[in-house]
């Protein structure tokens, strides 16, 4: 396993310049020093239960975190869109050809996208410790088609600690989303550095039609 890549580093990030700068170092060793070397499964597993499910309602999926594009390799054929805070991170993506459009934005703040836009989303590694937070679903609905399906990882203790709990239920409750529920993945494979054991939880939910 490659020294390079830190992911307690990534953990303790603070705020969207923050995000940048530790992504934008990281972008050139990425694949390799974390998403080979660390055995980093979790977004096939997210790829495979929006599948699953269905996939996107029609219309284009925006990949919430798009980073190198592990999400869209675990989506051939589907179009899609990435956003990222990273211009690196989005820059190691088209060298690949992935993404329709590549969007460099802070998903903190009002994002450059037409209300009803996408029909589908998806999201690993985004939500997480120093990260995006439940702030951010108010500006997703608004560019979710009716029926979207959003199929987003986060972690159980990011769960509870970065209000999505309520969020969900206050959305749910209003009739904005369909009750969400919820599925526990493997976030590594065939690893035995200290965050072997970590799991994730993904979040299943659609707009309100």
């Amino acid at each position: 396993m490659s020294a390079d890549y830190d992911l307690d580093s990534a953990y303790r990030i603070e705020g969207p310049a923050d995000a940048r700068r530790v992504y934008d170092d990281w972008a050139a060793t990425y694949d390799d020093s974390f998403a080979r070397d660390w055995g980093y499964v979790a977004p096939r597993r997210i790829a495979d239960i929006f599948l699953a499910e269905g996939g996107p309602a029609g219309g284009p999926v925006l990949d919430i975190g798009a980073g190198t594009g592990l999400m869209a390799e675990a989506l051939p054929g589907l179009m899609i869109d990435g956003i990222d805070i990273s211009p690196e991170m989005l820059a190691r993506a088209a060298a690949k050809g992935l993404y329709r459009t590549r969007i460099e934005a802070d998903l903190t703040a009002a994002l450059p996208l037409a209300d009803a836009a996408y029909g589908g989303f998806v999201s690993c590694g985004t939500f997480t410790h120093g990260h995006v937070g439940a702030d951010c679903l108010p500006e997703l609905l608004r560019v979710a088609a009716p029926g979207a399906l959003f199929c987003c990882g986060t972690r159980p203790a990011v769960y509870d600690a970065m209000g999505f709990g309520s969020a969900l239920a206050l959305a749910a409750a209003r009739g904005q989303i369909t009750p969400p529920r919820f599925f526990e993945i493997d976030i590594y494979e065939g690893a035995s550095h200290d965050h072997a054991a970590d799991t994730g939880l993904v979040m299943l939910f659609r707009k309100a039609s």
